[in-house]
């Protein structure tokens, strides 16, 4: 069995890491061979130190500036060629014994990367598998709303039944805040595309990992606590949310058809207009603003 790189990509992470790095040591009971290896995005909060400190034994990739989830990511691969790599999102908390489930599921002809059954900080199941975007998904998601579309496999990119959570099941793509990618995967992939800077970038290596024959598995023996992001409250990281949206969709499926998946994000962001809501109004603007350059991919 190959070594494994527990890789984890920080930028002012201070304040969750010290969760993560003690989730470790039971998460990875029955690892034979691990490093953790952290990719730090010149951190001005002492993200680094603290995991040095905490974490002598680690491998600390200091970066050339916040280069971005995916330039991050590249960086663990690279510091450890032959192994396969566990992606953590800082604020991810392995339950005991996760890791090796994980790596079970590799085992699997067919499969390449393996993702835990995720929980919020409540306890509650997150809805964490997806299926590829398509231009009625958007208009599905746009008018009916993300909780309603995911009962539609049609219409709805979130896997909403949540039976589907209870077995083994295969996605097109899922939350990379726990991802294990094999190092088979990863050879026959290429890297992580860092021109995304922070979101769709596990989007499109899932896909692309799919394309080239390699399945996502979701493993429910294997759970994990995500904390969850800003997204959904910063104007800046929704509208880089909405717009690698469709520059992913423009890449795979051509101006043309990007066009209509344009429109139907528009349209569902100025539906929530309506509301008072900075976030929406942010990315409606950066839509319009930007169509040309993201339809170009």
């Amino acid at each position: 069995m190959r070594p494994l790189a527990v890789g984890v990509v920080t930028y002012n992470s201070a304040a969750v890491l010290p969760g993560l790095l003690d989730s470790l040591p039971a998460a990875l009971a029955g690892v034979p061979s691990w490093r953790l290896v952290v990719a730090d995005n010149a951190s001005g909060d002492g993200s680094a130190d603290l995991v040095r400190g905490r974490a002598p034994d680690a491998l600390v990739r200091p970066m050339d500036g916040n280069l971005g989830y995916a330039a991050g990511v590249n960086a663990v691969a690279a510091a450890m060629p032959d192994a396969d790599l566990l992606v953590l999102n800082p604020d991810i908390r392995l339950r005991p014994g996760s890791v090796s489930r994980l790596r079970g599921a590799l085992g699997t002809p067919g499969v390449g990367i393996a993702v835990p059954r995720l929980a919020g900080p409540d306890g509650a199941l997150a809805l964490s598998l997806r299926r590829a975007p398509t231009v009625l998904r958007a208009f599905g998601e746009s008018v009916l709303g993300g909780r309603r579309a995911a009962r539609f496999a049609a219409l709805g990119e979130v896997v909403g039944d949540r039976s589907a959570y209870d077995g083994p099941a295969v996605a097109d793509w899922a939350s990379g805040a726990a991802m294990l990618v094999s190092r088979d995967c990863l050879a026959a992939v290429g890297p992580w595309d860092e021109s995304f800077f922070l979101y769709s970038e596990e989007t499109d290596f899932a896909l692309r990992a799919r394309d080239a024959g390699y399945a996502l598995r979701l493993v429910p023996g294997a759970e994990a606590v995500h904390l969850g992001g800003e997204s959904h409250l910063s104007p800046a990281l929704w509208s880089l949310l909405v717009s690698n949206k469709v520059r992913l969709y423009a890449r795979r499926h051509g101006r043309g058809r990007a066009g209509s998946f344009w429109a139907a994000l528009a349209l569902g962001e100025a539906l929530r207009s309506v509301r008072p809501s900075a976030t929406h109004r942010a990315a409606l603007r950066t839509l319009v603003a930007d169509r040309r350059r993201l339809l170009e991919g």
